[in-house]
């Protein structure tokens, strides 16, 4: 790829305003450090904590275009460097995603990697060291990241099992920032910010939240997220009544249990 390319490429890729992100503790402090010194990043927190928003804020903090791929299970290492394609009758090289971030010194964001089938782990691994190469088996050349380069992360422990987890070899190669839902307060001023409903609803659906979270394990994998009351909060902003809002955006969203769904809704009942 021409210079000229990857300068079309990183700024089809660029973030130009800033995303709202709400600092927790001191991630911003070791990403910056851990971006600086070339190290990867991985990210370990539920659904809807603010991972991926986190991402976008440090690219943007960062001035680097932010290449995202949502990992899946028929998600191959071809579709992350590259393959030849028959295009107008002629067999061209089309690089993935991953060798896109590499040529133009991008973020690439492996959202829920282990998602991802096991080759993949054989293509990242020596991005993640010294190294920092792409082998680029099917063409025979091997790619060199630019020094803007950074590969970040992220999986959800709370869904790890015996066939998908990541392996000690994957894992220690990384700078691990674990995030989690933000404390009353934070989430509040989240809230707010995000969806421009009162202090005293945020809190009332934070409180709904707490309630559901605590039935994780007990009946819910997990509990409403952050994401999820930013959904219920635009919702009951543009009219619709509370308990409506949270019965369709939170607790539809969070099980298809009968029995869960009625003690989820008498849960909100009991604050709207």
């Amino acid at each position: 790829m021409e210079s000229g390319s990857q300068e079309v490429l990183a700024e089809e890729y660029v973030i130009k305003h800033e995303p709202y992100y709400e600092a927790v503790n001191d991630e911003l402090r070791i990403f910056e450090s851990a971006y600086q010194n070339k190290l990867p990043i991985l990210l370990k927190g539920p659904t809807g904590c603010g991972k991926t928003r986190f991402m976008e804020h440090m690219a943007w903090r960062l001035k680097r275009p932010l290449i995202t791929v949502s990992c899946h299970d028929d998600l191959t290492a071809s579709d992350l460097v590259g393959r030849y394609l028959i295009t107008s009758g002629e067999t061209v090289w089309v690089d993935g995603p991953l060798a896109k971030s590499v040529r133009a010194g991008a973020i690439c964001y492996l959202d829920e990697v282990i998602e991802a089938r096991k080759d993949t782990s054989v293509v990242i691994h020596p991005l993640t060291d010294n190294r920092r190469i792409l082998p680029m088996e099917k063409k025979g050349v091997v790619l060199k990241a630019e020094d803007e380069f950074c590969l970040a992360v992220s999986y959800n422990p709370g869904y790890q099992s015996v066939l998908k987890d990541l392996k000690q070899s994957t894992r220690q190669r990384f700078v691990a920032l674990e995030f989690d839902y933000p404390n009353v307060e934070t989430e509040i001023k989240i809230l707010v910010k995000e969806t421009d409903i009162s202090p005293d609803l945020a809190k009332a659906l934070i409180q709904f939240a707490h309630m559901t979270r605590n039935l994780k394990g007990n009946g819910l994998d997990e509990g409403a997220s952050t994401r999820l009351l930013v959904h219920a909060a635009l919702l009951i902003k543009d009219g619709i009544d509370p308990r409506t809002a949270c019965k369709t955006s939170i607790a539809q969203a969070l099980t298809d249990d009968t029995e869960i769904l009625s003690a989820i809704n008498e849960l909100c009942s009991s604050l709207f």
